[in-house]
């Protein structure tokens, strides 16, 4: 590394004089400009939002920006392609709801606590999820991209006429993740919708379950995933649950992280270890998935070398695979866009896996695999690309980026269920209260109300609220903004909706 030249006190200065002379230049232009709110200014001059032709002039915001880059040698590819679209919330809603966060809340009934999953997607309705528009051979690539957006931008404003963005849940906005859905859709063979085990109503689109099932003409998998994270109990009922509502898909119960699980098959006694040695995961519920499969494919395509790889993984053996796994990942991926499905193709089994952000898809490729094939993060939407994987010679995985479908589903059940990412949450008190509301949230953190005076003991208990909370806990794990040194309530509230979504209730001391 060359040495730095040295840089004189009479340079520093000059540099200094230059920087302020350029500020003054910048700030009479902008006087000099017709009047413009804060608001416009800043939607100028931002990329992560942009405005819609909808009725009510609708704002998206674009959350997960990628840094883009490219050396010389990189290939065209945009990692903000397939980024999570959701509407923006206004500034007037955000401080009304911080207002709230401070008044007390008042626990909710047990029979208040339930959701149905025909109220919250209305089967039928403008909600359901948007169909590729019927195309043919004859239309050019950019004739059906013009039309696919044409469609999509009626899909929206017939949204938005009939609900308002208050009711509304947050959905994906963007078409081009849309497009990847309907790729993987079309392409496959048997499609796995993949759910989180605590929260299958909310990632279960009825709309979905009727396009795969009698347009598509298709068989839809079911995957509870993460099992591990929840009792056996409440895998039981859900499983029981969706077989008596959708009688016509099969259910899955999978986790690439099992702690004390039994493998399919295996010893009872014997405790299954989260990782075998370094790098290689032993997941339950493959052999479910290749039974399942067998049934489907029968005699079509050859599974016998996914048998002899589920065999391995069941007995534990270090050697699980001989073949070569290739994995194909945003441009290099086949373009499979406009072309007419084939089932099972040249001998091959298309297995699609499609479903909400954060909910294990990629970690579900993982541990099909046996080893780390694709990223995985607990950061929704941490897939930006179309990827494809031959986890054997005749079986092929494709993954797609998480999509958030549209709903009526309260957008702080959503924050909980980790649709959202906590942290671009611009408000998150009301969640944390919305979560008190539910669960005896004091008495878990272990914490006590800021405005108890320990010296009056005679004093009634003072009511809490969603700040009082964030404020507590603040205290108690020390969390300080730098400048003033007063309790991080922000920080404090990201902290407790953090424990929520993943579950982690030792970390409370």
């Amino acid at each position: 590394m060359p040495r730095k030249k040295p840089f004189s006190a009479k340079q520093k200065k000059k540099q200094l004089q230059e920087k302020r002379e350029k500020k003054r230049h910048t700030v009479a232009s902008f006087a000099a400009q017709p009047h413009r709110s804060r608001m416009q200014s800043k939607d100028e001059s931002s990329d992560d939002f942009e405005s819609t032709s909808d009725g009510e002039n609708l704002e998206v915001v674009k959350v997960n920006q990628q840094p883009t880059k490219r050396g010389p040698t990189d290939k065209k590819y945009d990692p903000n392609r397939y980024r999570l679209h959701f509407e923006r919330e206004s500034k007037t809603e955000v401080a009304e709801r911080k207002r709230k966060a401070t008044e007390p809340f008042q626990m909710l009934p047990e029979e208040m606590l339930e959701v149905d999953i025909e109220d919250i997607y209305r089967p039928g309705s403008v909600l359901d999820m948007p169909k590729r528009p019927p195309w043919n051979y004859s239309l050019s690539k950019e004739q059906v991209e013009n039309k696919e957006e044409k469609y999509f931008h009626e899909y929206l404003e017939n949204i938005y006429e009939k609900y308002s963005p208050r009711e509304l849940s947050y959905f994906e906005h963007n078409l081009e993740t849309w497009r990847q859905l309907w790729r993987v859709l079309e392409m496959s063979d048997i499609v796995l919708l993949i759910t989180d085990i605590r929260h299958p109503v909310l990632h279960f689109s009825p709309a979905l379950y009727n396009y795969v099932i009698n347009d598509l003409k298709k068989h839809l998998f079911l995957v509870l995933n993460k099992i591990d994270l929840a009792p056996p109990s409440l895998v039981v009922a859900w499983k029981h649950y969706f077989q008596t509502k959708y009688p016509e898909i099969r259910i899955i119960c999978f986790t690439a992280f099992p702690k004390d699980r039994i493998l399919d098959n295996a010893d009872p006694n014997k405790k299954l270890q989260k990782k075998r040695r370094r790098g290689h995961f032993t997941a339950v519920g493959p052999n479910q998935l290749l039974m399942a499969c067998e049934e489907i494919v029968k005699a079509r395509v050859d599974l016998s070398s996914w048998r002899e790889k589920v065999e391995a993984e069941i007995q534990g053996e270090e050697r699980v695979c001989d073949h070569q796994i290739s994995v194909s990942l945003g441009e290099d991926a086949p373009d499979a866009s406009y072309q007419e499905h084939e089932q099972f193709k040249d001998g091959i089994l298309t297995i699609g896996c499609v479903g909400h952000p954060n909910v294990g898809k990629s970690s579900l490729m993982n541990g099909l695999v046996g080893k780390k094939v694709v990223s995985a993060s607990r950061t929704p939407g941490h897939t930006k690309h179309f990827q494809t994987i031959f986890l054997t010679p005749t079986v092929r995985l494709c993954d797609s980026p998480g999509l958030v479908f549209p709903s009526l589903v309260d957008k702080q059940l959503q924050i909980l269920s980790g649709t959202y990412p906590i942290a671009q949450v611009q408000e998150p008190y009301t969640a944390v209260g919305y979560l008190a509301q539910r669960i005896p949230l004091v008495s878990i953190l272990k914490i006590k109300h800021p405005d108890i005076d320990s010296t009056d003991k005679g004093a009634c208990a003072p009511q809490w609220s969603a700040w009082d909370i964030c404020d507590a806990w603040a205290e108690k794990r020390g969390f300080m903004t730098a400048k003033a040194a007063r309790n991080d309530v922000y920080r404090a509230a990201n902290n407790i909706l953090r424990l929520a979504v993943e579950g982690d209730r030792k970390s409370v001391v």
